[in-house]
């Protein structure tokens, strides 16, 4: 489905976004967020305790195939990326919280995605199932750019900056070229693939948004906070669950998984774009109220 040499970007892109994202942080910037420890405990808990039940139970009611339920799956228990705190930003929604979260899943992802694939994808055919070992080493393994990345803004605040910068653009630039390498070669692939499968990626975006949000707003937190935690839960790191799915998988079965990650990320861009334009236009609004309160009526 994708080159040898398309798989190796694939990989060092990964490598860069992660650094980049390291560089978003500095140390003091963990004890900052523990001003919002229930925003970043409600996301957390609607990562991983909610999107992989989500992803389930959309593979049993659409009736997916044994590699289709694991794609899907994997998606569900993917952490946040690079990508949402792209969209936070442009909604005016936390970005500072947006990216606390990406990072606390990112480091959860090591020990939490292993556990929930077993759970979750026990009943699957067992060639087809991930060892839980080359999850956690891959996952272990891209931590190491994300605290280079937090060395190096401590070290050099303005290169820091530039490499936040380099990787928040390269988790853009690893969509659009997932699009336009993939699309045309698989074109075919598109038309063939059931409704059920466009149904369940598109689905698993769009219920973690409604989710997130209405998860965040139930357990009390300001509607700006749950526009973050809804953004964090519904984008789930797409190059990442690819970049599994190629590391673990060859050939035929290789194909038949990786079409639920590159598909989920072709269509989170679209959805997540109606969010961030609607989540926007609601940020500008309590800010008209706001300033309107501010001004006193004339006697």
């Amino acid at each position: 489905m994708l080159t040898p040499i398309e798989e190796g970007l694939l990989a060092v892109m990964m490598i860069v976004i992660m650094l980049g994202m390291g560089s978003s942080l500095t140390f003091k910037d963990f004890r900052i967020a523990m001003r919002h420890p229930q925003a970043i405990g409600v996301g957390f808990a609607s990562q991983y305790l909610f999107m992989p039940m989500i992803a389930f139970t959309l593979a049993t009611i659409f009736g997916l195939s044994g590699p289709q339920t694991i794609g899907l799956v994997l998606m569900g228990c993917m952490p946040g990326g690079t990508t949402s705190n792209i969209f936070a930003y442009f909604s005016k929604s936390l970005l500072s919280l947006s990216i606390m979260m990406t990072v606390c899943s990112t480091i959860g992802a090591v020990f939490l995605v292993p556990i929930l694939m077993e759970l979750y994808t026990s009943g699957v055919e067992g060639n087809l199932r991930i060892p839980p070992g080359e999850i956690t080493g891959l996952l272990f393994v891209l931590l190491i750019p994300t605290f280079i990345g937090m060395w190096l803004r401590r070290k050099n605040p303005n290169k820091g900056a530039v490499t936040e910068l380099i990787g928040g653009l390269i988790g853009v630039i690893v969509i659009v070229f997932l699009m336009v390498t993939w699309i045309p070669r698989n074109w075919r692939l598109l038309f063939e693939t059931g409704f059920e499968v466009y149904a369940s990626v598109i689905l698993l975006g769009l219920i973690g948004f409604a989710f997130g949000y209405f998860f965040a707003r139930t357990l009390k937190l300001d509607p700006r906070k749950a526009r973050t935690v809804s953004l964090e839960t519904g984008i789930q790191n797409g190059p990442l669950g690819a970049l599994i799915v190629i590391m673990v998988f060859d050939g035929r079965i290789q194909q038949e998984i990786l079409v639920m990650p590159v598909m989920y990320s072709l269509f989170i861009v679209i959805t997540s774009t109606f969010a961030t334009l609607y989540y926007r236009r609601w940020t500008k609004n309590e800010e008209l109220a706001r300033d309107q309160a501010k001004v006193e009526p004339a006697s």
